[in-house]
């Protein structure tokens, strides 16, 4: 509705609830209790007359009518300023009619809200437009872990589906939620269970490897009073059946961990990525997956666990992406077994690191 409302309200602002009703054939009862619900969104003046809260406000609206990859959702960003640094109070997204998200570009969507309710921003996510979206969101637990002080349209669920059927498809892990203070460490065996149910055994070893090291990298070196996430998606009705494994941490990121100790620890890396013509990030996440050994911490065993991920994307199909502050870098590997690179740059701020590894189960590269 308030697409509707919105166009009437450009065109003749500081009219009534009933003549707003009448332009766009609704029930005025229902506009009026729509208006009053909305105050984030509209404003009502001593004549009880309407007019849009437009002051302060940043809308991003995400594409209608497909599947909306990561990249989709990077490009819909792109579009507008950023959202962490810009100097609008609320932020709106709105998701267009039939939009609908793959797990990798839903975890993006819910740790960017999360991100701007943190550095004191007004939020709204708007699904009036497709509220079968808004159903997926509450079956894998995307309101549990949303910000309670975020606004959604036309409204958020009552009861979580996630809660009542958790654990009840194998094809799906529910939104779970890394907490560094009290981790709960059953959080890698619950993916690998649902990756093997989904995949078969020979993915066990491999996908309990993926898995526990970046559920460990988040409960270690976080960093963030906002809580990392994971979760798991089987998409089998489609072309080419896949399964997203996402883990999600608003914390520094690898450049903001490693860079610091790169001069003293590294010299030969620090310089190497210097020499290299690259984004320095991008360069960095490269040479990770490549060589790895690269670690904050003083035990440089810990620094191979992108690597070893690496290793096991590589012998079970797998296309990794790592999404850094402003940049991305997407690791893929040809039918000869050779690591090959793309990245990004310049994207929208979306601070930590966000990992998604989406797993080929038609055997193509």
């Amino acid at each position: 509705m308030y697409k509707e409302i919105e166009k009437v309200l450009k065109k003749e602002p500081g009219i009534k609830a009933r003549v707003i009703a009448s332009r766009i054939g609704k029930d005025r009862g229902a506009v009026s209790a729509y208006l009053h619900d909305h105050p984030e969104l509209f404003l009502q003046d001593g004549a009880f007359g309407w007019s849009l809260a437009k002051t302060g406000e940043l809308r991003i609206e995400l594409v209608a009518g497909k599947w909306l990859t990561a990249d989709l959702f990077e490009d819909a960003l792109t579009l507008s300023e950023s959202a962490l640094l810009s100097t609008c109070e609320h932020v709106v997204f709105v998701l267009a009619k039939d939009s609908k998200l793959l797990l990798e570009a839903t975890a993006r969507l819910l740790a960017l809200c999360n991100q701007l309710v943190h550095v004191g921003k007004k939020v709204s996510v708007d699904f009036s437009d497709c509220y079968s979206t808004l159903d997926y969101f509450n079956r894998i637990g995307f309101f549990d872990f949303l910000d309670p002080s975020i606004s959604v349209v036309p409204s958020r669920p009552e009861t979580s589906k996630a809660g009542l059927y958790k654990g009840g498809n194998d094809g799906v892990v529910e939104v779970a939620l890394i907490d560094p203070v009290s981790p709960d460490e059953t959080i890698p065996g619950r993916l690998q269970k649902s990756f093997v149910s989904c995949a078969g055994a020979q993915y066990s070893v491999g996908a309990f490897t993926v898995l526990s090291e970046l559920f460990g990298n988040v409960r270690d070196h976080s960093n963030s009073p906002i809580p990392g996430f994971a979760a798991l998606q089987f998409y089998s009705r489609v072309r080419k059946p896949h399964i997203q494994a996402v883990i999600s941490d608003s914390g520094r990121g690898i450049l903001g961990t490693l860079a610091p100790v790169l001069e003293t620890r590294y010299p030969s890396v620090a310089e190497a990525i210097r020499t290299s013509g690259m984004h320095p990030g991008v360069a960095l996440i490269q040479e990770i997956f490549v060589k790895g050994g690269i670690s904050s911490n003083e035990d440089e065993a810990r620094g191979l666990g992108l690597k070893r991920t690496g290793d096991v994307a590589n012998k079970f199909n797998a296309r990794i992406c790592v999404r850094q502050e402003t940049f991305e870098v997407k690791v893929d590997y040809n039918k000869h077994g050779d690591i090959e690179f793309s990245h990004r740059v310049n994207l929208r701020e979306l601070r930590g690191t966000h990992i998604c590894f989406d797993f080929l189960l038609d055997g193509t590269r």
